[in-house]
């Protein structure tokens, strides 16, 4: 099997310049792998591309892993500046079309939200509108939302993907203050007033809600929360759905760690939202009810935890010593291999299963 290959050829797309320039740049520090009907890497299994379905009537969408910043509270160590990706991910729309598809069928063609986040910056996707498009007007697809940072956005892309068919985004601000906000980003050339003109606008089209999500960070934008939630209101956020999304930040294995911050705890951090809550009139503790959020029959699970199972090593994987490897139509994320092993097939030991997103280790 033809195991990875640089991106499509870019000269055909006639993409914008911003989309090249970010590809290109991504290229330079490490490769990307185009996903799509040749390889037939499944789009299932995988945290970092594909489909993720955590048994609810809300289907995560991720068709790229590229992002143009490098946040200094990266969950995902995304971005230019990342020390543990080695492979960047790019999925085929047709084929990843043809995955929804076949999912949103299973879990029965009803009430189907479809949200694009990924672990980058969905909008480096250079078939964005396309895919929403597509999606959006799958029988029982009723809402296509998606998370962005901002930048690569403007008033004629908002309109585009609102034509598309997305109905809500929702938009990363962590501070309103430009120099704060280039630190946070880790990139100098970030402007917030340009992220506000694009949150200024998409809330005032019609057809197109906005959420604004900040992640809160404690002891970097204590202060900045306030004045996000009085800027989300004032603006007119939260036409159809809560107009705020605030997020604890948390540390993860792989992610950035902000020196010298030590997270809430979720009790600090909920108590903290409600004194919010009493000071502005808004829901900030947010429920799954408030989006329509209710649980859906999940597809089954390939293997379980202990589970011995023979695989074909295809690619190389996402982070440093990982591999992806298939069976099942699943992909299995490989840890703690190297890429000598990719075109073998190998007996490993499945070490997690959750939301049919699976992780395993070489079976000695």
């Amino acid at each position: 099997m033809l195991y990875y290959q640089l991106c499509m050829d870019l000269t055909g797309l006639s993409l914008p310049l911003g989309y090249l320039i970010i590809i290109k740049m991504i290229q330079g520090l490490r490769r990307i792998l185009n996903i799509d009907q040749d390889n037939r890497i499944p789009l299932i299994g995988c945290i970092a591309f594909g489909v993720i379905d955590r048994g609810t009537n809300l289907l995560q969408i991720r068709p790229t892993t590229i992002c143009n910043l490098s946040c200094i509270y990266c969950s995902t160590d995304a971005g230019p500046k990342s020390r543990a990706r080695l492979t960047e991910y790019i999925v085929d729309l047709d084929y990843l079309y043809e995955w929804i598809l076949k999912i949103v069928r299973y879990k029965g063609s009803r009430g189907i939200e479809l949200h694009i986040d990924t672990v980058g910056e969905p909008t480096t996707y250079p078939r964005l509108v396309d895919l929403i498009q597509k999606i959006s007007s799958i029988d029982g697809v009723e809402v296509v939302s998606m998370q962005s940072n901002g930048t690569l956005l403007d008033e004629e892309k908002l309109e585009d993907l609102r034509d598309a068919g997305l109905s809500r985004l929702n938009l990363s601000m962590d501070t309103l203050d430009p120099e704060k906000a280039k630190i946070i980003a880790g990139d100098e050339s970030y402007d917030i007033d340009k992220v506000k003109a694009v949150a200024e606008y998409a809330a005032s089209m019609d057809g197109l809600d906005l959420l604004i999500a900040p992640v809160w960070i404690p002891g970097v934008n204590d202060h900045d929360i306030p004045e996000i939630v009085e800027y989300s209101l004032r603006i007119g956020a939260g036409k159809r759905w809560p107009p705020l999304g605030i997020q604890k930040y948390e540390v993860h294995k792989r992610g950035r760690k902000p020196h010298g911050v030590k997270p809430f705890s979720w009790g600090r951090f909920y108590r903290e939202l409600h004194k919010l809550e009493k000071i502005y009139n808004v829901r900030l503790v947010l429920r799954a009810e408030d989006f329509g959020i209710h649980p859906r029959p999940m597809i089954p699970p390939a293997f379980a935890i202990g589970m011995k199972v023979e695989v074909e090593v295809v690619a190389p994987g996402w982070l440093k010593g990982e591999v992806l490897a298939v069976a099942k139509d699943r992909v299995i994320t490989v840890v703690g291999a190297g890429e000598e092993l990719i075109g073998r097939r190998v007996y490993v030991r499945v070490i997690s299963c959750k939301h049919n997103i699976y992780l395993a280790k070489i079976e000695g």
